[in-house]
C-alpha cells in the first residue's frame, strides 16, 4: 500500500516537472512577426515619359505652353508616342507646332497630327490625291448660312436656259456635284470657341477630286448661280455615281474641246 502511494507520488512529480520544463520553453521562444506579403508578390511596373497635352488644341492652333511630361506604363506605349528616352528635346522642338487635327487635355502627342515643317496648313490637312477649290457664296447659296466647316454639301448649278431649246425664258437647275466636304469658310475651318453653329461668310473652300475640280471650275463660268445644299450626317458615307462630267469629260471622247458661250456648252473637233 506504501509502495503503490510512492509510485503516484512520483509519477506526479514528473509530471509536474515536465510540464514545467515544456512551458518554460514557450515562453523562450519570440513571437514570430506576421507580414503582409501582398506588396512583394505583386511585381514593379515600368514607367517611361511620354509627351501629353496638358489642354485642349483646337485645328490649326499652337501646341505652345500645352505640352508636359508625364509617366506612362511602357506596356501602353504606342510606336506613335513620343518619349523622353527616344527624344529628350521633344518638348522644345515641338512647342510651335500647329495641330492637323482637334487634339485634347491628355492625349498622347504624335507627330501625325501636326502640320508639317515647311508646309501650309491648308496642304497638310488635305487628303492624299484632294484638291481644295474656293467657291463663293452668299446667306441665300449656303442654307441661310448653317454650312460650317467638316460639313457635306451638294453643288447646285443653276443657269439660263436657251430659249430655242426651252420655247422660251427660263432656268435649268443641275445638281453638279454631290457629298462634297466642307474645309474652310472663309478663312474659319472649325466653329468659334462658343461653339455658335452660324456663320455666314462670302468663300467656302472645298475637298475635290481633279475630275470635281474640273466641273465646278466650269460650272463658275457658265452659271448665274451655284448654290450648296447641306446634306444630313446620316449620309456622309454615301458616294455618289452620278456627277456632270459631261462638262469636262466629253463622254470620254477625245479629239473634241468644250466650248463655253453665253452660258451654254458645245464641242467642236480639235484640230491636229
Amino acid at each position: 500500500m506504501v509502495a503503490s502511494r510512492l509510485i503516484i507520488l512520483g509519477v506526479a512529480v514528473a509530471a509536474a516537472g515536465g510540464a514545467g520544463y515544456v512551458a518554460k520553453n514557450m515562453a523562450a521562444l519570440a513571437p514570430q512577426e506576421i507580414t503582409n506579403d501582398t506588396d512583394a508578390a505583386e511585381p514593379g511596373i515600368q514607367l517611361a515619359d511620354v509627351l501629353v497635352l496638358s489642354g485642349d488644341v483646337p485645328i490649326g492652333g499652337s501646341l505652345d505652353g500645352q505640352l508636359s511630361w508625364q509617366s506612362w506604363p511602357v506596356d501602353g506605349i504606342s510606336a506613335g508616342f513620343i518619349t523622353r528616352a527616344t527624344d529628350p528635346e521633344a518638348l522644345e522642338k515641338l512647342k510651335g507646332s500647329l495641330a492637323r487635327v482637334a487634339m485634347y487635355g491628355g492625349e498622347p502627342l504624335r507627330r501625325s497630327k501636326l502640320v508639317g515643317e515647311g508646309q501650309s496648313f491648308m496642304s497638310s490637312i488635305l487628303p492624299s490625291g484632294k484638291r481644295a477649290i474656293a467657291t463663293r457664296i452668299a446667306a441665300d447659296t449656303s442654307a441661310g448660312g448653317f454650312i460650317l466647316p467638316n460639313d457635306f454639301v451638294d453643288v447646285i448649278m443653276t443657269r439660263r436656259a436657251d430659249p430655242e431649246v426651252a420655247g422660251g425664258s427660263g432656268f435649268i437647275t443641275e445638281t453638279i456635284l454631290k457629298n462634297i466636304k466642307v474645309l474652310a469658310i472663309d478663312q474659319a475651318i472649325q466653329e468659334d470657341e462658343e461653339g455658335r453653329r452660324v456663320k455666314v461668310g462670302e468663300t467656302a473652300t472645298l475637298e475635290l477630286t481633279p475630275q470635281q475640280a474640273e466641273i465646278i471650275t466650269v460650272a463658275q463660268q457658265m452659271a448665274d448661280r451655284l448654290t450648296l445644299s447641306l446634306r444630313s450626317i446620316a449620309d456622309t458615307q454615301q458616294h455618289p455615281q452620278e456627277e456632270a462630267d459631261y462638262l469636262v469629260s466629253g463622254n470620254g471622247r477625245r479629239g473634241t474641246v468644250r466650248m463655253i458661250k453665253s452660258g451654254e456648252v458645245s464641242e467642236v473637233g480639235a484640230r491636229k
